[in-house]
């Protein structure tokens, strides 16, 4: 998997990082750690849409 982006980077705790998969199935390449070790895998036109989500500001109340 190559890494994409962590999000905190303030700490050695395992902070929730992004990754790519290119070995994956289209539809789980795009993988998102937390910081217990679960993971959640998307595709890359499901990742699309919750960035343009979050650019538009519906995730802001989250």
């Amino acid at each position: 998997m190559e890494q994409v982006a962590v999000f905190c980077g303030n700490c050695d705790c395992g902070c929730p990082t992004l990754y790519v998969d290119e070995a994956a199935p289209a539809d789980q390449r795009v993988v998102l750690t937390d910081d217990f070790g679960q993971r959640v895998r998307m595709s890359a036109e499901q990742f699309r849409s919750l960035v343009e989500e979050a650019k538009a500001g519906r995730l802001d109340h989250v």
